[in-house]
């Protein structure tokens, strides 16, 4: 849950962005283009992210004009200067960002060192785009705890010279899409936030920060945006023999694997309606969205997950310099911030939901300010709200399948359902097999242990439906069509995998291979329920069963094929089921809707059949290495 803050305000925003500012035509002058294919990029990337103009720290010959420390320390004297005070007034600097000027000392002490600042506490924080919420949490803490009076909260960023021709060396003719992503998406700033418990109230007004809250969800997936590792992420740039090889092997170059980026905000929104049920925030009391996203791509995305979710914040209520300031990194949410104060007019009550979503690993983090009136008495400490709020209405996005149109009547079990989801999805991201495959080790036994295993659990999938189909009586009869279409879609997809088996290396017959202990389990549980009479709960298995072929697998695919040496072949059944399992979902929400307009109690078996169905389908994913 977030972390409450009583008695903390912001004094002041300031920012600092190097340079001029930089149009897209003007861009090739300091990262051109190094061929063909990558004009085709930037004018891809440009078209959809829709910067118009951005900062660099670096001039037209690749020439280094300010430093990152210096770009830092200059948007501290900015804040100070808004705040008329003195570094001597602040005890604590807390800096986030991708990384200094050097790789050692904390960039937080090389930034005191160039400001020339007194003795004081520091912090720095590593990451990407939540380092610099990090660095408000942390600095704001200090001020709720009574350590500190007032603090610096600072993120600053400076991805240039990283993107000039000269960087990419002898191999940036042929360097990846990864790598050459960002050179269109990145640019240069630094912003810093002074905190404090006693605003001065200049205006008649201070700004509250009431709560932060961020989550990461590092255990759950692969690496998505990195510098220092090799393409495959496999290699570290310090295993290689010199630093002159690890930048010819491209381990210098910041890559993002942009197939990720779905489940960023997949998560994000997840963890926005968690606070909107437990109470943080009420979407029709936002007044002011500051959104940090790297491309207006996005925007439609977001709106839609909030749309469907039933908590959407109007459109006129969103703010983002993205088009012409850039993607600073960990300073956007900072430099957004002291650029919306200095352009809005607020009044007393408004409220300020910032929302920053971080690639790196995927993180998710927010904040909420509220503007008060400068002579209310200052907040006193209050209760956290509960968990739940009894009487409030349930609301959350929709099952992983997030079906478009999806009848309002089925909202209250598709909100219970994605809650089961997402703690079994994340729960199989951090399984042994899952692991291992996450942490670059996986290997083509593994591969084949795994399939050996699968192939009779998928075996028996059809047979357990059409058991279930012949269990079926009275106005549920009907569903046995749709089963029934759906078990025959599915009843040679066990000789896809025993082909995928063999391809890998598989040299076991067919009738040889046996399920783990996991297996077993699962599949005498969905056989001994679908023999008894009317197994509706049935419906609970199909969603996570399905689900984990639709949300789960294409995760896994590119990973596989990047780190066991097996052709295309040996991975038809992964491809099929990435592709086609959200058709199935289509038809297994055409199945609830029948079953609840009939029986409404039906959902209370739904819900326990897929709450039994995650046990027993991580149990099988925990034996997959033990063979």
């Amino acid at each position: 849950m977030p972390t409450r803050f009583n008695r903390v305000y912001i004094e002041a925003a300031g920012y600092h962005l190097p340079g001029p500012a930089i149009s897209n035509e003007a861009m090739d002058a300091y990262i051109a283009p190094l061929n063909r294919i990558s004009g085709r990029i930037k004018a891809r990337i440009l078209a959809e992210n829709g910067i118009a103009t951005r900062h660099y720290g670096i001039d037209a010959e690749g020439n280094t004009v300010i430093s990152h420390a210096q770009l830092a320390a200059a948007a501290v004297h900015d804040c100070l200067a808004r705040a008329q005070a003195g570094l001597g007034d602040v005890s604590l600097l807390s800096v986030g960002s991708s990384g200094g000027d050097a790789l050692m000392p904390g960039f937080a002490n090389m930034i005191q060192g160039e400001l020339g600042a007194p003795p004081m506490s520091t912090l720095s924080s590593q990451g990407v785009c939540a380092a610099g919420v990090s660095a408000i949490q942390h600095a704001a803490q200090g001020i709720e705890l009574g350590a500190h009076r007032q603090a610096l909260a600072l993120a600053a960023e400076m991805p240039s010279r990283m993107f000039k021709r000269s960087r990419f060396g002898p191999r940036g003719y042929d360097s990846d899409f990864d790598a050459h992503f960002l050179r269109w998406m990145l640019s240069d700033g630094a912003g810093a936030l002074l905190l404090t418990d006693s605003p001065s109230g200049r205006g008649g007004l201070r700004l509250k920060l009431n709560w932060i809250h961020q989550q990461s969800f590092a255990g759950d997936y692969p690496v998505c945006m990195q510098l220092g590792l090799s393409q495959d992420r496999s290699t570290s740039f310090l295993d290689y023999p010199s630093a002159s090889e690890a930048e010819a092997a491209g381990a210098l170059s910041l890559r993002q694997d942009i197939r990720l980026l779905p489940h960023l905000f997949d998560v994000s929104i997840h963890e926005y309606v968690k606070l909107v049920e437990a109470g943080w925030v009420k979407a029709g009391e936002v007044d002011h969205f500051l959104c940090h996203y790297s491309s207006e791509k996005f925007i439609p995305v977001v709106e839609e997950l909030l749309d469907k979710a039933g908590l959407s914040i109007a459109r006129e209520r969103w703010y983002s310099n993205l088009r012409t300031r850039g993607n600073t990194g960990a300073a956007s949410i900072f430099i957004m911030l002291a650029e919306f104060l200095d352009t809005h007019s607020l009044k007393a009550g408004e409220k300020i939901l910032c929302f920053i979503p971080e690639s790196g690993r995927i993180s998710a983090a927010y904040m909420l300010l509220e503007v008060e009136d400068a002579s209310a008495p200052l907040a006193q400490p209050t209760t956290t709200p509960a968990a739940t709020r009894p009487g409030a209405p349930a609301t959350a996005i929709a099952a992983p399948h997030d079906p478009a149109g999806a009848p309002s009547q089925l909202q209250p079990l598709l909100t219970q359902l994605a809650g089961i989801w997402h703690d079994y999805r994340s729960a199989v991201w951090r399984s042994p097999v899952i692991h291992k495959l996450v942490a670059g080790q996986f290997s083509v036994a593994d591969y084949q242990r795994w399939t050996a295993q699968w192939v009779p659990q998928v075996r028996e999938g059809s047979k357990w439906m059409r058991e279930a189909v012949a269990s079926l009586t009275g106005p549920f009869a009907e569903l046995g069509a749709l089963i029934e279409t759906h078990a025959g879609d599915e009843q040679n997809d066990f000789m896809i995998l025993y082909q995928d088996y063999q391809a890998a290396g598989g040299t076991q017959p067919l009738d040889a291979l046996r399920r783990n202990p996991g297996g077993e389990a699962l599949n005498s549980y969905l056989h001994a329920l679908a023999a008894s009479e009317n197994p509706l709960g049935l419906l609970g298995a199909i969603y996570v069963i399905e689900g984990t072929g639709q949300r789960i697998v294409p995760a896994l695919l590119p990973l596989l094929r990047q780190q066991v040496d097996l052709p295309p072949s040996a991975f038809r059944f992964l491809d099929y089921h990435g592709a086609n399992d959200e058709h199935h979902l289509a038809r297994w929400l055409a199945a609830v809707e029948i079953v609840l307009s009939i029986e409404p109690k039906a959902a209370e078996a739904i819900l326990a059949t897929a709450r039994r169905t995650t046990q027993l389908y991580l149990m099988q994913f925990e034996h997959i290495l033990d063979a």
